[in-house]
């Protein structure tokens, strides 16, 4: 049995919540090394505690017993496996751990009453898109379904929007690390002029076997530019051709480093795997085989040698090297594809930022720095230069609005003050954010002191509301402080504390709502002493 960490125990609660509010279909987003399966056995043991049967679905043959294990591990509860000659039906326990290619089977599926199953989980949530998932899940039409998945972009958002109708809960990266459950990334550029420019592409992505073609040329030189960073470390390679990774395996032992590679059609897989856990290679090639049901807290160097435009399959790439292990310091990521001429695959900046302006920064950052870089840092640093970029840009408007004389704030102006990146970039997924805002939620607005004209819809009203909440159990200025303190030209007020923000309230209450001489508002950083010394 698990103890849940706080943000897992807050995930739990979310997904319950979710539930019992008439989301029927939502979505747990965490990090690859998070403990999506420990957040998801536990939401399992709590509905079998309320009498439901749970399936959990597996979209490959070898993850069945993966996924049966770690819920055994988990939780303590036992599972009964729907595959090939093994069924669920007539079983006395609680939980399935199905096969999608077995339960999408018409004959098979059609022997399942639509109620059998009241709780559905389903791991790597982008599967829920493709027929035969679906298939499955509206055979069980009143069952509540969890996707899990790692954090995805808009795209992404915008094709699972399409199934489900909410997002119960989200942790990023970027929180993770800060929170010491990840390793931090240090992102090292490698300038290498590859040409993909004639690269065709194939559902969405750039087409492996082309891609292939064009990498080998350069893979002699990036073997020996790996020799330089990667004899002392733990170092996993993902290509995209099982030809390619063979041919790169060899290369590496030619240069010196103790290299392996595994397949999908390799028969010593287990024993190659086992042999690198150990210490007996240096360096562990493969085609895209490790992305998801293999993890070694051990490794420290992920060198990505198949470009992608596909954020989630990037993370699951750099997310088997982002597990804490034991003397382990850093995760890392060597980026052989910066000079690459097709600028929109993934780079190290599409692990922490989904707002391509951040991105940019943090990849301008990259370019300067040729010793490598802490990319949480980078991005902290983004962030605030791209908001003070941004403030500058609406200067006129948010000049108007601080100037206006009501008393509320306009959503805008409150999202800039709060350094809300997902307020000031947000787009609605799901059908239900698109319709406009209720009435309850605009007054609810109006009396936390936002403007509720420019909330645009039921989303946007729902994110604000959210985020008055937490920010008020965490202590935090409010929309009416940020509006009084900023017509008096005080910046960002919404980084402050609701403490801070109230003295200097009363700092400007006790000169005659006339700004003290001593103060730039510009500048100015809040303190209870000084407030305190000139009161």
């Amino acid at each position: 049995m698990f103890q849940l960490r706080p943000y897992q125990a807050e995930a739990k609660q979310a997904i319950l919540t979710a539930w019992d509010e008439g989301y029927r279909k939502t979505l747990l987003v965490l990090p690859t090394g998070c403990g999506k399966t420990v957040v998801f056995s536990s939401v399992t043991e709590n509905q079998v505690d309320k009498g439901h049967r749970v399936l959990i679905m597996a979209h490959r043959g070898e993850l069945l017993t993966q996924a049966a294990d770690k819920l055994k591990e988990a939780s303590g509860l036992d599972s009964v496996l729907e595959k090939a000659d093994s069924s669920a039906l007539g079983s006395f326990l609680p939980v399935t751990v199905g096969s999608i290619q077995s339960l999408a089977q018409p004959k098979r599926l059609a022997q399942f009453p639509e109620d059998y199953f009241q709780d559905i989980i389903v791991d790597e949530a982008h599967h829920c898109l493709s027929d035969s998932y679906k298939r499955v899940l509206d055979h069980f039409p009143e069952a509540n379904i969890l996707g899990v998945t790692a954090t995805p972009d808009r795209g992404d958002m915008k094709n699972l929007g399409e199934f489900f109708d909410s997002k119960a809960y989200e942790y990023s990266m970027t929180d993770a690390i800060r929170e010491g459950y990840l390793s931090p990334i240090k992102a090292q550029m490698i300038p290498l002029e590859l040409n993909i420019s004639d690269v065709g592409m194939s559902s969405g992505d750039f087409a492996a076997g082309e891609i292939g073609c064009a990498l080998e040329p350069y893979l002699e030189q990036i073997a020996h530019e790996m020799l330089a960073y990667c004899k002392d470390r733990k170092t996993v390679v993902f290509l995209p051709l099982i030809a390619t990774s063979q041919k790169f395996c060899a290369m590496l032992n030619a240069v010196g480093l103790k290299a392996a590679e595994v397949n999908g059609n390799s028969d010593d897989r287990s024993e190659v795997l086992a042999d690198f856990e150990a210490g007996k290679y240096d360096v562990l090639c493969n085609s895209m085989l490790l992305t998801e049901g293999w993890d070694c807290p051990a490794v420290d160097c992920i060198v990505v040698l198949r470009p992608t435009k596909i954020r989630s399959l990037y993370q699951q790439m750099v997310g088997r090297g982002m597990r804490l292990y034991p003397g382990k310091t850093e995760l890392l990521l060597l980026d052989f594809l910066w000079m690459t001429e097709r600028h929109d695959l993934c780079r190290p900046s599409a692990l922490i930022s989904k707002d391509e302006a951040i991105a940019k920064k943090i990849d301008e950052r990259m370019m300067d720095d040729a010793d490598g870089f802490d990319l949480i840092e980078a991005e902290e640093q983004a962030e605030r230069d791209i908001l003070a970029e941004r403030e500058s840009a609406l200067a006129k408007q948010l000049s108007e609005m601080r100037g206006k004389k009501r008393k509320l704030v306009d959503p805008l102006q409150y999202a800039l003050s709060i350094a809300a990146e997902d307020l000031t970039n947000y787009q609605p997924s799901f059908l239900w954010e698109m319709a406009p805002a209720t009435e309850k939620q605009l007054q609810f607005l109006e009396r936390r002191g936002i403007f509720p004209d420019t909330v645009e819809n039921c989303g946007m009203a729902s994110m604000l509301i959210d985020k008055l909440k937490r920010r008020q159990d965490a202590g935090l200025s409010t929309p009416k402080q940020i509006r009084c303190l900023e017509r008096y030209g005080f910046r960002q007020v919404g980084t402050w504390s609701f403490d801070d923000a109230s003295a200097t309230i009363s700092l400007l209450a006790e000169n005659r709502w006339r700004t003290p001489y001593w103060i730039n508002p510009n500048t100015y950083k809040p303190s209870h002493k000084e407030a305190f010394i000139y009161g």
